[in-house]
């Protein structure tokens, strides 16, 4: 495994000025944004000349490769929802959302073909994530699914065409946000080989799920892993339970994003999962955590987590004890 690095931590910077601060604190991939607007990067403008090539040597005179571009903007807009939620993102009609959002989707796969790269994070969004609860919609998640199938088969296809994996985020307030809906969603599909999950540790105890449990049941199918970490604020529980709405930055609040180490995630449990299902890749840091700056965190996660990666798996023992334990 590798320590990697979100850019958008720092999506006031040009890449090479964040390639310079990972190349110093220990970092060795970085994920690219890559939704439009991003400030960073142009899926566009990468796609014209040598200028995929040209990033990559760029990135490679620190040290440093691509784990995948990210494009969860995007993306979102292609379930939903499609109403005034989402204007902030693209402004238009229920169909141009879906058509804005599928062609940024596409566009990334693309992007990454030219640069490499096998994988393209994002989200899937959710007409209206309310339906998990069967009140007053009945089939309302069934509908949903029927959705899902119609606009990502075909998203997917194009990803395959590209020779690229699609890591959903699973996430509160997407179709994605559990085991069942991961699971489901590789069904809906007819497990189609280019669907896959970037797991997020902190989206995952901040619904109570078990970050070890995800890994065992859908470990071939981890594609890319962030390195955040969430807080369940014990004391906090018994004022606004864990899906608490409000300001990130509310002193009463149930759950906080934090960087890895300082939350309620079980890194080396974690970890070992992840290399026990053969998961070989990249721990990406993201930083969500309003209790500290970038810089804070950038030191901190590397100091955490480097003695903590996995270099390689086990090898195992030749001798005589563990081969021939009843030789006759």
């Amino acid at each position: 495994m590798k320590l990697g690095f979100f850019a958008a931590n720092y999506a006031h910077l040009s890449l090479e000025e964040v390639a310079k601060i990972m190349s110093e604190h220990g970092y060795e991939m970085m994920e690219i944004p890559a939704y439009i607007g991003n400030g960073q990067f142009d899926c566009d403008e990468i796609l014209k000349g040598n200028n995929a090539e040209t990033l990559k040597k760029m990135l490679e005179s620190y040290g440093i490769t691509i784990s995948a571009l990210s494009n969860h903007a995007d993306s979102l807009l292609i379930l939903g929802p499609w109403g005034e939620d989402t204007d902030g993102l693209y402004k238009g009609t229920k169909e141009e959302k879906i058509k804005y959002g599928t062609e940024s989707l596409i566009k990334t796969a693309q992007a990454a073909n030219a640069l490499g790269v096998p994988v393209v994070n994002g989200f899937t969004g959710v007409t209206n994530w309310g339906r998990y609860f069967p009140f007053p919609c009945p089939q309302g998640w069934e509908m949903m699914e029927r959705d899902f199938v119609k606009y990502f088969t075909p998203i997917l296809d194009k990803f395959k065409e590209y020779g690229v994996k699609f890591a959903v985020e699973p996430h509160p307030n997407n179709f994605i946000y559990d085991i069942h809906t991961a699971k489901k969603a590789i069904e809906l599909v007819d497990g189609h080989p280019c669907l896959g999950f970037n797991m997020d540790p902190a989206n995952l105890i901040y619904l109570g799920l078990r970050i070890e449990n995800f890994v065992d049941e859908l470990g071939d199918r981890i594609f890319h892993v962030h390195a955040k970490d969430g807080e369940i604020v014990e004391h906090n529980i018994q004022y606004g339970g864990i899906l608490m709405q409000g300001d990130w930055q509310r002193l009463d609040r149930t759950f906080r994003f934090r960087i890895p180490g300082w939350g309620s995630v079980p890194w080396k449990k974690v970890i070992t999962e992840l290399s026990m299902v053969g998961y070989d890749y990249v721990l990406s840091y993201e930083h969500e955590d309003v209790t500290m700056s970038v810089g804070d965190g950038v030191e901190k996660v590397s100091a955490f987590l480097k003695p903590l990666i996995i270099k390689a798996p086990y090898e195992g023992r030749r001798d005589k004890i563990f081969n021939n334990p009843c030789e006759k």
